[in-house]
């Protein structure tokens, strides 16, 4: 590829480097000069422009993305088309990230203008949930290079990104008792390990027995469990394993069952044994399992899940990012935090308009069994924004009643009737000052998933220099966009009825558009009855999840 300023008549075909700006003239970057460009170049009086030309044998920086993206997206992995040299991967479905980082490691050392990004190994994933991306760093790189890449990608046993989906677990509990251990703490631990297993493809617990904790009677109840429709059994001790020759351990050996491993070094979750009996796996629980907090049992639980074998091997190369206990901002179930140094990024879901185009309040009208306006909220407390605010206006004891019970801050803008511009500003402003901006929600789009806000609020820390984010799908923006709090000053002088759309336009190149695939949900509005009976047929065929 052939890089640097030529002079405009050589340029044709050339991918512009850099914007070009004449007065009302603009060039965007990556945009193709054609005749029709070099002529309005030429009455600008430009005579030298930057541009990359593409040499033979190089491929063009989307080829090239795509043809890699294919390359390394193993089961359980889709592909977005490739923007702007970049195919981002996602999980299909629910399961652990599985890497060949041998594999990544040699992709990336083979030429700079080719990158590999992922998340960790043995990651918990969700559907929908970003696991890697290509990116081309120039605008074309030489065939040859991608080629060398899509080899390294096949020399493993399997491609380098692969998810290893969850299956559905039949639990088996043993909670052994001893004189002092209050029968609430075993109804507690065992409500944790339901909202434990539920995200592991509706993994649930199938049956629990309570027993001494004595070698004989434990025994007893393992063989009686493992005999059972059963997947994996968990016992919960009443005191913790100390030694292979302690109550649990005993007790798995004198049912037929043998020890695999006992200890683990990740903390929490140390005292971990993990076993089988009558091809079972089972698990002696650490005493932090007990708590929804992150843990070593979550690691073994989750590999059990996706159908992945755990050995002693296995257990012994998890220490490296073993240490749980001293990350504060480690995420508990259903309540997510913000890592300390993060951007923190608020929601403002926006409800106060009146439904003119509909007659009636658009935002109160049944979809799935909930009106359309809660939908929207609960995408927003699903998702990692925080706080949430809810601005109302028309119809406001209406829309509150409409939310009751959620965790949400209203904020009523009493100049609703002057337009969108004055709903905004209200939200905005009623966010923490230490907020770096805020994702913007319409209260009429009730098919938007919490993946998506994640995946702008994700798409702003990796890239915090973009003042605007915008979702894009099918080639079309969206909504709801993450605003950075950089806007604010531009916010304070609009007025009427304009909205986002205004700050995005002030934002100019300084957008980053964040590809959504083909996910209609961030372009569905119910702004008429017919859309609302197509959000009712999408909503009625959707699956499940975020």
């Amino acid at each position: 590829m052939r890089f640097g300023p030529i002079p405009i008549e050589a340029a044709l075909g050339g991918v512009v480097a850099h914007a070009v700006r004449h007065g009302e003239f603009v060039l965007r970057k990556g945009a193709i000069i054609g005749p029709e460009q070099v002529a309005q170049l030429r009455q600008a009086g430009v005579a030298d422009i930057v541009v990359a030309l593409a040499e033979p044998g190089d491929l063009g920086e989307n080829d090239a993305a795509a043809q890699l993206a294919a390359a390394f997206a193993g089961a359980g992995v889709t592909i977005e088309a490739p923007f702007t040299g970049r195919s981002n991967l996602f999980a299909r479905e629910a399961g652990l990230l599985r890497l060949d980082e041998a594999a990544i490691h040699a992709i990336n050392t083979i030429d700079e203008a080719i990158t590999l990004a992922t998340l960790p190994p043995m990651r918990s994933v969700k559907a929908g949930e970003m696991v890697g991306t290509v990116k081309i760093i120039p605008f074309a790189v030489a065939g040859v290079l991608v080629a060398e890449a899509q080899s390294r990608a096949r020399a493993g046993s399997l491609p380098p990104i692969t998810v290893a989906p969850y299956r559905p677990l039949r639990v088996s509990v043993v909670s052994t008792l001893l004189p002092g251990l209050k029968p609430g703490i075993v109804d507690k631990t065992l409500g944790v390990l339901a909202e434990r297993l539920l995200p592991l493809a509706g993994s649930r617990i199938v049956s629990e027995v309570r027993i001494a904790h004595v070698p004989d009677a434990l025994a007893r109840a393992l063989s009686d469990v493992a005999a059972a429709d059963t997947d994996l059994v968990i016992v919960f001790g009443a005191s913790a394993i100390t030694d292979r020759r302690d109550v649990i351990p005993a007790a798995i050996e004198a049912a037929g069952g043998r020890i695999d491993h006992l200890g683990m070094p990740v903390d929490p979750g140390n005292l971990l044994l993990i076993g089988q009996l009558a091809g079972l796996p089972v698990i002696g629980a650490p005493g932090c399992a007990r708590s929804p907090k992150e843990n070593g049992f979550d690691w073994v639980l989750q590999r059990i899940a996706a159908g992945l074998p755990v050995t002693r091997a296995d257990i012994q190369h998890m220490g490296v990012g073993g240490l749980l206990m001293e990350i504060v901002s480690r995420p508990q179930p259903r309540a997510p935090a913000m890592a300390a140094g993060q951007s923190r990024i608020g929601a403002v879901v926006l409800a106060a308009g009146r439904s003119t185009r509909m007659g009636t309040n658009k935002l109160l009208a049944p979809l799935a069994g909930k009106p359309v306006v809660r939908h929207v909220v609960e995408a927003a407390l699903a998702s990692r924004a925080r706080p949430v605010v809810v601005v109302t206006g028309h119809q406001q004891a209406e829309i509150e009643a409409a939310l009751h019970g959620l965790d949400v801050r209203f904020v009523h803008n009493a100049a609703y009737v002057d337009g969108m511009s004055t709903s905004l500003k209200a939200g905005m402003a009623s966010l923490p000052g230490e907020d770096t901006g805020c994702v913007v929600l319409l209260g009429d789009m009730p098919l938007v998933r919490p993946a998506i806000i994640d995946r702008l609020i994700d798409s702003h820390l990796a890239q915090p220099a973009a003042r605007a984010l915008v979702p894009v799908a099918g080639g079309r923006r969206g909504n709801p966009v993450l605003l950075t709090s950089s806007l604010r000053p531009v916010l304070a002088g609009l007025a009427g009825d304009v909205g986002a759309r205004a700050l995005l336009q002030a934002a100019g190149d300084d957008v980053l558009d964040v590809m959504v695939g083909e996910d209609e949900a961030v372009l569905i509005d119910v702004d008429t009855p017919e859309a609302l009976e197509r959000a009712r047929s999408l909503a009625a065929n959707a699956p499940e999840g975020g």
